[in-house]
C-alpha cells in the first residue's frame, strides 16, 4: 500500500520549500525565485532556482528539479518514503502506516535507537572505575568531561561479548546487532563484539541519530582505528564527523581535519566548525555536503607527507565546488592538536588567519619536489607550475601567479606565459576529445528510462511538452482534450503522466507534480521539472491546447504512413477519432 496521495497534499502544504532548501543553500531573492549555488553540481555562479509559488527547486546548469521530497531524496540519498518521514518528523506530522515501506522505516528507527544505546553504554562504561586506562588516555589528550560529554565518548572493554549480552538485556536481537555492524560473524558462525578494547567515538548525523562508530586502540595493535562497516543507516563517504555541531558554528568557515581527536580538540578550543571525514578521504558527496553549508573551508591536515597528499586530493574535489579553499601549515607540531596543546588557541587562530589559499599551497608543493639548482630539474619544475597555473579559472590569476613563479625561477614572465598557454591548449584538446566520446556514445537504448526520455519526433515532442505543462498547472484544461489518449504521445514519459493526471482528475484526487513523485523515476522527475521551467501565458490557455493536440494528431499520422501502417489501420485510426482524410 503506498503513500496515502492526501497525506503527501497536506505535507507538502506544510512545507516551506525556500525555508527547507535554505537549511541547505544559501538563497538570494531576485524577482518571484530565490537562487543560490546548486548543492547537485559544482558551478560558480549561482544557477539554482526555488520557486514559492509552485514549491519547486530547478538548476538551469544540471538540470534537477523537483518539489520538496525529491530535493530531500537528492540531497540526503534517501529513497522515497524516507525522505517523506523526514518531512514529515520536520512538519510534526504522523508517517501513515504503509506495507513493506512502513516495515524498512521500522527497521531504520530500531537500528538509531539501537546504536543510541549502545553509546549511552559505551560512555557508562567510560565512567565505571574498571576503565582507568581509557580515563588516562582521554586525561593525557587533554579532553574535559564537558568535550567527553558533549561528544559522547566512550569505552568499549575487552570483551568478546559484553555489547551483545548488554544489548540483549534491553530486547535487541543478534540480528539487528549485526545489521547496526556493531558485532562480527566468523566463519564458524560464531558472533562477537566487533569493538573490544577501544576508546569509542560515536558518529552523529544531522538530525541528530547515531549512526555509527569509531574505535581507536589504546596499545600498539592494529588497526589503530576501526570504523563501523556501511549500512542501511550509516555510509561514511557521505557522512562526516562532527558536522552536527559544526552546522551550528557562526564562524563562516568549516575546518577540515583528518581524524576524531583533531576535530574534537579543536572544538575544546572554541573552533566549533572543525569536521573531519570518516576512515576515508574526502569524496565528491563530502565536497557537496561542506559546500552546501559554507563558503570557505580551511584544509587542516597532518604535516607529514600523507597530510600534504591528502590535501591535494582534497583541494581538487573542494575547488570544484566554488567555494574558497585554504590550507592551513602547522609549523611545530605533526598535527593540530599537538599544535593548540603546545602554543594554545590563538596561535592557531593566527595559522588560520595566515594560511595559504589552495593555489599558493599546490604551487609550493610543486617546487618543493625538484632541486632547483639542476637545470633539468628547473626545467620539470617549470613545466608543472605551468599546468598547475593553467587549470585556473581566471586570466588574471593565471597572469598574478605565472608572474611570481617567474620571478623566482628566473625566467622571463613571457617565456611562463609561452609555457602556460601550451598547457592550456593541450588541455583543451583534452577536454574536447573527451566531449567528443560523450557525443558519439550511443544511447542505450535497452534502459527504460532512456526510451521514456527520447523524442522520436520532436515536433510531436515539444507539443508534449506543452500539454503536460499545462495540465500539471491547471488540471481542469482536460475537458479540453477530449479525443487525446495515451497512445497518441511519442514521448513515453509524457503518454503515462497525461493517463495519471487523468486517472487522479476523473477521481477528484490531487494533481501535481509532487504526488506524481512515486510513480517518477529521479530522472524523469528532473526532465518533467524543466518544462515547468518554461513561461506559460495566462491567456488563450485553451486555444494552445487544442493546437498542441492538433500537432500531435497530425504527426502521428505522418509518422503511421512513414512506419509502414496500412491503410486499413489508418482509417479505423481516423474513424475513432473523427478526424477527417488528410489533403
Amino acid at each position: 500500500m503506498p503513500i496515502p496521495e492526501s497525506f503527501l497534499e497536506e505535507l507538502n502544504a506544510r512545507t516551506d520549500i525556500v525555508d527547507l532548501i535554505s537549511g541547505y543553500v544559501s538563497l538570494t531573492k531576485k524577482g518571484n525565485r530565490y537562487w543560490g549555488l546548486c548543492p547537485f553540481h559544482s558551478e560558480k555562479t549561482p544557477s539554482f532556482s526555488v520557486a514559492p509559488d509552485k514549491q519547486m527547486y530547478y538548476c538551469f546548469g544540471c538540470h534537477k528539479g523537483g518539489g520538496a521530497i525529491q530535493f530531500v531524496m537528492e540531497t540526503e540519498s534517501v529513497s522515497f518514503p524516507e525522505a517523506v518521514a523526514i518531512l514529515a518528523q520536520r512538519a510534526g506530522l504522523p508517517m501513515p502506516e504503509t506495507q513493506g515501506q512502513g516495515d524498512n522505516r521500522k527497521k531504520r528507527e530500531r537500528l538509531y535507537q539501537l546504536n543510541k544505546a549502545a553509546a549511552r553504554w559505551y560512555h557508562q562504561n567510560l565512567l565505571s572505575p574498571q576503565a582507568r586506562v581509557a580515563q588516562e588516555y582521554f586525561t593525557r589528550r587533554g579532553l574535559s568531561k564537558r568535550t567527553i560529554t558533549n561528544f559522547g565518548l566512550g569505552y568499549s572493554f575487552n570483551q568478546w561479548d559484553g555489547l551483545i549480552k548488554a544489548m540483549s538485556e534491553q530486547g535487541y536481537e543478534k540480528q539487528e546487532l549485526l545489521d547496526a555492524g556493531l558485532v562480527v560473524k566468523n566463519e564458524k558462525g560464531h558472533i562477537y563484539d566487533r569493538f573490544r578494547g577501544r576508546v569509542m567515538f560515536p558518529i552523529i548525523d544531522l538530525r541528530g541519530n547515531v549512526i555509527g562508530f569509531g574505535g581507536r586502540v589504546l596499545d600498539d595493535s592494529t588497526p589503530k582505528y576501526l570504523n563501523s562497516p556501511d549500512t542501511i543507516i550509516y555510509n561514511k563517504s557521505k557522512n562526516l564527523f562532527a558536522l552536527n555541531l559544526a552546522k551550528k558554528s557562526k564562524r563562516g568557515m568549516i575546518i577540515l581535519t583528518e581524524g576524531y581527536m583533531d576535530t574534537i580538540a579543536l572544538h575544546q578550543a572554541g573552533f566549533d566548525c572543525a569536521v573531519a571525514s570518516l576512515g576515508t578521504s574526502l569524496t565528491p558527496d563530502h565536497a557537496r555536503m561542506i559546500a552546501q553549508r559554507t563558503q570557505e573551508v580551511v584544509i587542516s591536515y597532518d604535516s607529514d607527507a600523507a597530510g600534504v597528499n591528502a590535501a591535494q586530493r582534497a583541494i581538487q574535489l573542494l575547488n570544484k565546488t566554488g567555494i574558497r579553499v585554504r590550507v592551513l601549515k602547522v609549523t611545530g607540531a605533526k598535527d593540530p592538536d599537538e599544535f593548540i596543546k603546545k602554543y594554545g588557541a590563538a596561535a592557531f587562530q593566527k595559522l588560520i588567519d595566515g594560511s595559504e589559499n589552495h593555489v599558493e599551497f599546490r604551487l609550493l608543493q610543486v617546487k618543493n619536489k625538484y632541486d632547483l639548482s639542476e637545470d633539468d630539474q628547473r626545467v620539470a619544475c617549470i613545466q608543472e607550475l605551468a599546468q598547475v597555473i593553467a587549470r585556473l579559472p581566471g586570466a588574471a590569476e593565471r597572469e598574478v601567479y605565472g608572474t611570481r613563479m617567474a620571478k623566482e625561477l628566473e625566467i622571463t614572465p613571457d617565456t611562463m606565459l609561452r609555457e602556460v598557454q601550451r598547457c592550456q591548449k593541450r588541455q583543451l584538446r583534452w577536454e574536447e576529445k573527451q566531449q567528443a566520446r560523450k557525443v558519439l556514445q550511443p544511447v542505450q537504448m535497452n534502459q527504460p528510462e532512456n526510451r521514456a526520455l527520447r523524442y522520436e519526433n520532436m515536433r510531436s515532442g515539444k507539443a508534449e511538452e506543452g500539454i503536460i505543462a499545462l495540465l500539471l498547472n491547471d488540471p481542469g484544461l482536460l475537458a479540453n482534450t477530449k479525443g487525446l489518449s495515451p497512445e497518441d504521445f511519442s514521448v513515453p514519459l509524457f503518454g503515462r503522466v497525461y493517463q495519471m493526471i487523468w486517472e487522479r482528475w476523473s477521481e477528484e484526487r490531487p494533481v501535481s507534480l509532487n504526488v506524481l513523485g512515486p510513480e517518477l523515476t529521479g530522472e524523469e522527475m528532473n526532465h518533467l521539472a524543466s518544462i515547468l521551467q518554461n513561461p506559460l501565458s495566462q491567456t488563450n490557455r485553451e486555444r494552445a491546447m487544442e493546437d498542441y493536440i492538433n500537432i500531435i494528431q497530425t504527426e502521428r499520422l505522418k509518422g503511421g504512413n512513414q512506419a509502414g501502417v496500412d491503410d486499413a489501420a489508418l482509417m479505423a485510426y481516423r474513424d475513432k477519432k473523427g478526424m477527417e482524410e488528410p489533403t
